[in-house]
């Protein structure tokens, strides 16, 4: 690194100093309330994985895995602190923009390893592919001095081949996105970036997904790219719970009109669908999914509600569905 370089690094850092102090604050809130809504509970099961590897040595890859392969580094040395190992995967495929900015904006922070869809995967939800054999090649070109990789299969795909057959561990830190387009309220259920990042906490991996609320190819990442790093360096300067996942969604505005970040819950929305009928030249129907995106939650602690209000949105989810306060009416009233 240049010492212009530095410089400029040690002036970002000051800049951040504030922003990073209230995420602190606010996942420490949410962490010690041990709640992400009316109905739903974080509990508290280990510690971050992060901890776990810490005494972990590395591994030697056999010649034909795909983690042999020329230039290809453990980020070891004598002497040297352990890198934490961040897998960044998305669902709008490898060549997106958004996975790009994501990885550009954690650079430094550790070792990154990207292992993404071939083509875009959004909608997916938590697919998995089973019938049809998967497919892994090498696209380390793409990101300058990053190990990179496509898959044929879904986000989740990607998620297991990288743990199993390219990192064979676990990674540290899953990061999933830049999504392009929102992840807000009932959008975590179907989103292939969510997904990834469930899939990852299931394997007790720490992970974020970062959704923007642009669709463009041509959207604007750079307020983004800057709270990405302020989060991503809190997770790995704070480790919580092994099976975090945080739900992240940028307002698509400038930085200098985003007011902070939120820690909020999830709004109760969801989207009026209307299917277009139409025929196609033979004469044959075929339907076309439309609809417009409802909030009938009118709370000023919901992520909708912090988006609208340019507030970068965090809403701690979790793979446990269960509704515990459900749970406890139920146990009193139905007899067994």
């Amino acid at each position: 690194m240049t010492k212009k370089n530095k410089t400029n690094e040690s002036k970002a850092r000051q800049r951040t100093r504030t922003e990073k102090t209230s995420v602190n604050e606010q996942l420490n809130t949410s962490a010690r309330s041990g709640k992400t809504g009316a109905t739903g509970i974080i509990r508290d099961t280990g510690h971050n994985g992060m901890l776990e590897l810490k005494g972990e040595k590395a591994e030697e890859m056999p010649s034909h895995s795909p983690k042999a392969h020329k230039g290809s580094s453990n980020g070891m040395g004598r002497g040297r602190k352990k890198q934490p190992v961040i897998l960044i995967t998305n669902d709008d495929g490898i060549s997106a923009p958004g996975i790009r900015n994501l990885v550009e904006a954690v650079k430094g922070l550790g070792k990154i390893v990207v292992v993404a869809p071939d083509k875009p995967q959004s909608g997916m939800g938590h697919a998995i592919t089973i019938g049809n054999p998967l497919r892994l090649h090498p696209m380390h070109h793409l990101f300058e001095g990053v190990e990179a990789w496509q898959c044929s299969g879904t986000p989740v795909d990607c998620v297991k081949l990288a743990v199993d057959k390219v990192l064979r561990r676990k990674p540290d830190l899953c990061l999933s996105g830049i999504n392009h387009g929102s992840n807000h309220s009932i959008n975590v259920i179907y989103s292939g970036t969510m997904s990834a990042a469930v899939e990852a906490a299931i394997e007790s991996i720490p992970s974020v997904g970062f959704s923007l609320l642009d669709y463009s190819v041509e959207a604007d990442f750079t307020a983004a790219r800057k709270y990405v790093r302020i989060i991503v360096e809190e997770v790995l300067e704070h480790p919580m719970d092994k099976h975090l996942i945080l739900n992240v969604n940028f307002p698509a505005i400038p930085d200098s009109l985003i007011k902070g970040i939120k820690v909020c819950r999830q709004a109760y929305a969801k989207y009026e669908e209307d299917f277009l009928e139409r025929n196609d030249p033979t004469g044959k129907k075929y339907y076309w999914l439309t609809g417009k995106f409802v909030n009938f939650d009118k709370g000023r602690d919901t992520d909708v509600w912090a988006l609208e209000h340019n507030y970068v949105s965090v809403v701690p989810v979790q793979f446990d569905m269960t509704n515990y306060v459900l749970k406890g009416k139920l146990e009193k009233t139905w007899k067994s």
